[in-house]
């Protein structure tokens, strides 16, 4: 690519995150380029391109699944009659398509590591903004004003986060205090995007180290202000265990090359919230428990996608695996139907994790692994016994409530 963009007669360079990875001695996930070959003009080279965004317009190189970015050289300030290509709001840019030198190129981008360029031509290293300086002292800046840079585009606090744990880099000064200051305009960030940088924050395998940055920042808290809110009104040690082992687990499976998913992470994150509104619906309303509980689930997830937006594929996968977990505490007569269900696994695991935080959750834990293991004359004996012990219970309650416990011998014909 590098080489056919030169010998058309254009610059072309390696630019950003990989540059800055393998000068780093890391393995680069993607790869990036920079030209002053235009949108169109890179279409016109290579038949595999796609034109892409509006608010930054990108070609796209598709190598069956993996995707090369090619971004034209942009400009630091709108030249005349630009009006249209950039606009800003509040110091939000909301749109930037005014192209320029790769100087200019370099002094627009938002880390001073992410602004090394390797060039084709000599193979050398361009570096306009002090981006190997920082590299070599393993610091995080910003080029130019923090302020000013962070209110273009809020992200870039996200951003910061996600590659000083990554590279165990110390995020300067000037951004630290500039971040504590702004950690609010997250909110400007449509939630569409912050959906993706999220997923980018929690699942690169970093996900403890990140939770606790962002929660230093301040910036947890408008990402996941329920579940903040529940963490800074004390006495919540279970949650914060629970949290912790979430996030642990994913880091585990990305370690271990397993496949990890956004619904299961989110599903963590937001469990505790769930369970605080839903006491709330029983109290204030005096809805019966799974009415509260089905109801809570639809208020926390509607209240979430206000800061980040759910996929709907995802917020169902969440919705199965909260709903499961009342399943899985009744051990009832549709447990073998239970285990075939394809989100079992997902609401197994995480029933596992709430049993880590919460040592009264180990016996029934036990109880799915072993009911898991057995084959189906073992399962059903181990569904006679829980039956069994709940009509002992019954029995010395004095057959009261004809259901038996809070538990109940049914799942209540849910599926």
């Amino acid at each position: 690519m590098l080489y056919r963009l030169k010998n058309a007669g254009y610059d072309a360079f390696l630019v950003g995150g990989c540059v800055r990875d393998m000068l780093l001695g890391r393995e680069p996930k993607d790869f990036d380029v920079a030209t002053n070959a235009l949108p169109e003009e890179i279409e016109q080279l290579f038949r595999n391109c796609r034109l892409i965004g509006r608010r930054f317009r990108l070609a796209h190189i598709m190598f069956g699944k993996d995707i090369v970015e090619v971004a034209t050289f942009r400009a630091t300030t709108p030249q005349t009659g630009d009006d249209e290509a950039r606009q800003l709001e509040d110091g939000l840019i909301l749109r930037d398509n005014v192209y320029g030198t790769i100087e200019e190129d370099a002094w627009r981008r938002d880390f001073r590591v992410n602004a090394l360029y390797y060039n084709i031509s000599d193979f050398s290293v361009v570096d306009y903004t002090g981006g190997l300086e920082d590299l070599r002292n393993g610091v995080l800046s910003l080029i130019g004003d923090a302020r000013v840079r962070l209110r273009e585009d809020p992200v870039r606090m996200l951003r910061a986060v996600r590659f000083a744990v990554k590279l165990g880099f110390r995020i300067d000064d000037d951004c630290e205090r500039a971040m504590v200051e702004l950690a609010p305009d997250i909110q400007k960030v449509p939630a569409a995007r912050l959906f993706d940088e999220v997923s980018k924050l929690f699942l690169s395998g970093f996900a403890l180290q990140t939770f606790e940055t962002l929660r230093h920042y301040g910036l947890f808290a408008q990402l996941f202000p329920a579940t903040d809110s529940l963490l800074e009104s004390g006495d919540r040690d279970h949650m914060h265990r629970l949290l912790v082992r979430g996030l642990e687990n994913s880091d585990k499976r990305v370690a271990e090359d397993k496949p990890v998913t956004p619904a299961f992470l989110l599903a963590v994150l937001m469990w505790e919230p769930v369970l605080d509104q839903a006491l709330r619906l029983e109290q204030e309303r005096g809805m019966k428990p799974m009415d509260a509980l089905y109801a809570a689930m639809g208020d926390i997830l509607q209240q979430q996608a206000e800061r980040i937006a759910l996929p709907r594929r995802f917020s169902i996968q969440i919705r199965e695996i909260w709903s499961m977990q009342s399943r899985l505490e009744r051990r009832g007569k549709r447990a073998l139907k239970l285990v075939q269900h394809p989100r079992f696994r997902a609401a197994y695991d995480f029933l596992l994790l709430r049993g880590e935080a919460n040592p009264e959750l180990a016996e029934m834990c036990d109880w799915w692994t072993a009911f898991q293991e057995r084959n189906d004359n073992g399962r059903e004996n181990m569904l006679k016994k829980v039956q069994r012990k709940r009509s002992r219970r019954r029995r010395r309650r004095g057959g009261q409530g004809q259901g038996g416990d809070e538990h109940g011998g049914d799942d209540g014909g849910a599926d």
